[in-house]
């Protein structure tokens, strides 16, 4: 491939409503430190959620900024719902460790954090994308 030809992604992208969860810095042994979150994603019906845990790698500049924003919020145990949008989204297998289910294989839905649409602390609102547009 020559220098001036770019390189062309197929987009998988996921958009929903969830709560963030751990958000922590994580020093691979090789690479750079990268900030990492848990989404607990809400899905099916209102009166009864159901919820869908994502490992998410923060990815996009503005998610950076928002997550690093939500951070005490988070830590302070608030309950913080986000609008988000996924990218790349793929499955892990792995071991328990401990509990009812040590020695039985479980998987982690494993992503990347591109955006945060909005963001509200024990309901109320906190962030908006358009916020950014001011």
């Amino acid at each position: 491939m020559s220098s001036n030809e770019t390189t062309k992604y197929f987009d998988l992208h996921t958009q929903g409503i969830g709560y963030l969860n751990r958000v922590r810095e994580v020093t691979p042994k090789e690479g750079k430190p990268f900030l990492s979150v848990t989404i607990a994603a809400l899905r099916g019906s209102v009166d009864n959620a159901q919820y869908t845990h994502f490992e998410c790698r923060v990815s996009g500049k503005q998610a950076q900024e928002v997550v690093r924003k939500l951070t005490s919020a988070v830590e302070g145990d608030s309950k913080v719902l986000i609008g988000f949008t996924l990218s790349d989204l793929y499955a892990e297998t792995f071991t328990f460790k401990n509990g009812d289910r040590a020695g039985e294989t479980g998987i982690s839905l494993k992503s990347r954090l591109l955006r945060v649409a909005w963001a509200k602390v024990d309901g109320q609102p906190f962030y908006t994308a358009q916020d950014d547009a001011a």
